[in-house]
């Protein structure tokens, strides 16, 4: 290979590199903390039995960085942290369920599907609610960070 093609080739290479969609803002999304979730919910408990019908999420309290939702699609169960990650964590981050949307208490009100995580009406948002791995195993489901 000639040394023009060579310096060709490395510059079209870092370009793709630094062109890559994951480089781009990322610290916008990196607000909330890598917290080791494990919790299980038995859908026989007064508390989670509405999650045994569809749209009908569940807020648990304690779990991940502002709480979990939890939230029966129809086809399966999803979880988020119930903190928005487009912001710093506060107080005012930590959603509230309005049907099936988690809305952010500051000052902004970012809305987000309770169905996909993807933030609703403000499309300049870069961040989609953190999921979380659900299992679920007769009557209980098994939520997991990993």
């Amino acid at each position: 290979m000639s040394f023009n093609k060579l310096k060709t080739y490395t510059i079209l290479t870092l370009l793709c590199l630094g062109c890559s969609k994951n480089n781009i803002n990322d610290s916008n999304c990196n607000f909330l903390a890598n917290i080791n979730v494990v919790v299980s919910l038995n859908l026989n408990l007064s508390q989670y039995n509405q999650l045994t019908f569809p749209s009908n999420p569940v807020y648990v309290n304690n779990e991940g960085n502002g709480g979990i939702i939890v939230n029966n699609t129809g086809t399966r169960y999803v979880a988020y942290d119930a903190a928005d990650p487009n912001h710093p964590y506060s107080e005012c981050s930590i959603l509230s369920i309005n049907g099936v949307e988690g809305v952010c208490g500051c000052t902004d009100e970012n809305k987000f599907s309770l169905v996909t995580g993807q933030p609703l009406a403000n499309t300049e948002l870069r961040c989609g609610l953190k999921a979380y791995i659900v299992e679920s195993n007769g009557n209980t489901l098994y939520i997991s960070s990993n």
